[in-house]
């Protein structure tokens, strides 16, 4: 623990940081669109043949991954899926169901360098082309500090009109992430991204630290050919599991930590010096 209180104290002069990370396959075990096909068929939002095709697209994506027209056909297939969706419905069954359903696929690796991130000073940003109404709740659940995810039309009567307003796919994560690393004055050369499909190498592209997450077998053989690591999630656990009531604590109380432990330290040096020349006394 010592070694992150550290680097804080020896780095708060330089440019900030950030850690990138995909969601899907990548931080959650499955696709967080589709993982919230049964609530909103249970919901009423979709009908039986809408739920069995979704739960099919799940099955081809966890078996295979996605490649462009994959995703392509995904978008519209939800794109259509959620036009007329009253947006405050479909928030309230993801409240209601996001613990149930997320918590228990989100990967321990995962969890872990989210919080080694954190301790080191960097800010987390979950970077998705799932839809903003279901990547923000998980995000914050997960205790990103920022969102970049798909943005769909609402009209004036609160429903989805099924047309997209921003797409987070390919280049255009990589664009969020140069316009973040602008406006929040992040050094891209020090920051870290993580993804498992190939049709995220311009994020990677991006960062001075990119890592394969469970990759494809583009972007595993990109990442040979490169030499990026690659890391293996596979121990899906659900948080409070992993470490109970865990609250990532702020930078000033990381600083004073290290100042008290050094303080303890010196203390117990002085401590033992005393003992040793009473004795010899």
């Amino acid at each position: 623990m010592a070694a992150p209180y550290a680097r804080l104290v020896e780095n708060h002069s330089l440019p900030r940081t950030a850690a990138f990370f995909d969601l899907d396959k990548t931080v959650i075990a499955k696709s967080s669109t589709l993982t919230f096909g049964r609530s909103f068929y249970q919901g009423g939002l979709i009908n039986r043949r809408a739920a069995l095709r979704t739960a099919y697209i799940q099955f081809v994506f966890l078996a295979g991954g996605a490649d462009h027209d994959q995703m392509e056909r995904m978008r519209k297939h939800m794109s259509a899926m959620c036009r007329g969706w009253d947006v405050q419905q479909v928030r309230d069954i993801i409240a209601e169901t996001l613990h149930d359903l997320i918590d228990p696929i989100i990967y321990d690796e995962a969890a872990s360098l989210i919080e080694e991130h954190h301790l080191a000073g960097r800010d987390v940003v979950i970077v998705s082309t799932s839809g903003s109404v279901m990547v923000e709740p998980i995000g914050e659940m997960l205790g990103a500090d920022r969102v970049v995810a798909t943005r769909m039309v609402v009209g004036d009567d609160g429903r989805f009109t099924g047309e997209v307003e921003y797409y987070a796919y390919g280049p255009t994560k990589a664009e969020a992430i140069r316009e973040l690393a602008e406006s929040e004055g992040y050094d891209l050369t020090r920051c870290y991204a993580y993804s498992d499909s190939a049709t995220d190498l311009p994020m990677l592209e991006t960062v001075g630290h990119p890592h394969a997450v469970n990759p494809d077998r583009t972007l595993r053989r990109e990442a040979l050919t490169r030499g990026w690591p690659i890391l293996d999630f596979s121990r899906p656990v659900r948080l409070k599991q992993r470490v109970p009531n865990f609250t990532a604590p702020s930078r000033p109380v990381l600083v004073a930590a290290a100042t008290v432990g050094a303080a303890a330290a010196a203390a117990l040096v002085w401590y033992a010096t005393s003992r040793r020349r009473a004795t010899s006394v």
